[in-house]
């Protein structure tokens, strides 16, 4: 079987088994074709002959060729994870990655925002316009309960309950979850459907199911993740913060300010989303820097 076969194969039981978006599936798909290149130049047609050596002259290759130790490791994960399948499938008799060496890395610390840059960055779009109430919106509700983008932007008006003002965000691996959203972000969403209820009927309405969608696009279809991207950039423009905002940071305030105001960790993993309590965790790092940090600032002999 040819090499791309083996990895169509392992991206089906990704897809299937654990409910990988499409993003996640193509930046797996790039990283193995990637290796499987790698492995022909250097003579190895056949993956299943793929040893330790082949491993890690592929490991060095990447260093060589100037990328990060982060970046090393997330490829190597990838050959990682599609070794362990072949193995399981009975491809290859043994792993040939689980004597690899692996790249050492650092833990990189998220970088929230502060309370009141996250209040300039969601008050920075237009009150008086759809696209800016739309806008104002979407911050909001990403910062109040804090949704990866690709569960924001694919959310539909039944997944939010406005009496009870929780809504139901729609994971990985295909994983429901219930966030609460809080007064200030029920109110931006309203004012939002509002006015989108009385827009033109050609701005709104154009594609099938538009109606279902809490925030469709212009066409009627749901926003993209590049949208969005687009949005936060230029509310952070607005707001003078435009070196420090990108979307990911609004889900690492979320979680930070949350622990920095008592929250505990359980219950800001299940917010969250996170299947391991340890990926949560980071964030309790990031809350004792800004206990130290206050006290430096406001301690009269710190």
């Amino acid at each position: 079987m040819r090499a791309e076969s083996f990895v169509d194969l392992y991206l089906a039981h990704l897809r299937v088994e654990r409910g990988l978006s499409a993003n996640t599936l193509a930046a797996y798909g790039s990283d193995l074709a990637a290796f499987v290149e790698f492995c022909r130049a250097a003579g190895t047609d056949d993956l299943r002959r793929a040893d330790l050596a082949v491993v890690t002259s592929y490991s060095s290759s990447l260093a060589k060729a100037g990328l990060s130790a982060r970046s090393t490791a997330r490829k190597l994960s990838s050959v990682r994870g599609f070794m362990r399948f072949l193995v399981s499938e009975g491809e290859l008799a043994e792993d040939p990655t689980a004597l690899a060496p692996r790249p050492k890395i650092g833990r990189r610390l998220p970088r929230p925002l502060t309370t009141e840059e996250i209040i300039c960055l969601i008050h920075a779009p237009s009150e008086t316009t759809l696209r800016g109430l739309r806008d104002r919106a979407l911050l909001s509700l990403a910062y109040a309960a804090g949704l990866r983008v690709s569960e924001l932007v694919r959310l539909e008006l039944g997944d939010l309950d406005f009496r009870r003002g929780v809504v139901s965000a729609f994971g990985k691996g295909q994983k429901r979850r219930l966030v609460p959203v809080g007064e200030v972000a029920l109110g931006h969403l309203e004012a939002y459907r509002a006015a989108l209820s009385t827009a033109p009927r050609r701005t709104r309405r154009t594609a099938p199911n538009a109606e279902r969608l809490l925030f469709p696009s212009p066409s009627g279809r749901p926003l993209t993740r590049q949208t969005f991207w687009h949005i936060v950039k230029r509310a952070a423009l607005a707001a003078g913060l435009a070196d420090r905002v990108h979307p990911h940071r609004l889900r690492h305030s979320f979680a930070t300010h949350l622990l920095v105001g008592g929250a505990d960790l359980r219950s800001v993993q299940a917010m969250l989303g996170h299947a391991d309590v340890s990926t949560t965790e980071i964030y309790t790092q990031v809350t004792r820097d800004h206990v130290r940090k206050t006290h430096a600032r406001t301690h009269p002999r710190a």
